[in-house]
Parts: structure tokens; sequence; C-alpha cells
């Protein structure tokens, strides 16, 4: 079973988003930290309701998060 569920997040148009990879869970936020307040909140709704064992995911989960970085300069 897996120990870690993994979420995707980057910058859409107008707000930041963060998609479930081995979930399916997706959130937006204006601002990170509104992101964050939101996938806490969604990722929260998921574990209450959810089965983990049809995701193959174990009780108590670690989380990791990877931010995609657009635009970025180069010295």
């Amino acid at each position: 079973m897996r120990e870690v569920i993994q979420f995707s997040i980057f910058k859409g148009e107008e707000y930041f988003v963060a998609e479930g990879v081995n979930i399916p869970v997706v959130t937006q936020g204006k601002t990170l930290e509104d992101l964050i307040i939101n996938l806490r909140e969604a990722l929260s709704l998921f574990l209450e309701v959810e089965d983990l064992s049809k995701y193959d995911i174990q009780t108590n989960p670690a989380i990791i998060a990877n931010i995609e970085l657009n635009n970025i300069l180069y010295a």
C-alpha cells in the first residue's frame, strides 16, 4: 500500500490549482495560502468518505505537493 498522497500544484490563468496525482481531488485558490486552506479542506473531506484501500493508500498517509514553477529568470 502507498504511504503517500501526491499533489501537483501549478498556476492556472487566474488561480493556483492542486491536482491529486493518485487520488481524484482537485481544488484551487487565488493565492498559495488560499490554495493550501482549500486543499486541506478538500483532502479532509475525501479522507472522511472514501475507502482508501480502493486507491491502495494506507490510513494516515503523508502528503507531498510538487509545485511547478514557470517563468523563472536565470542569472
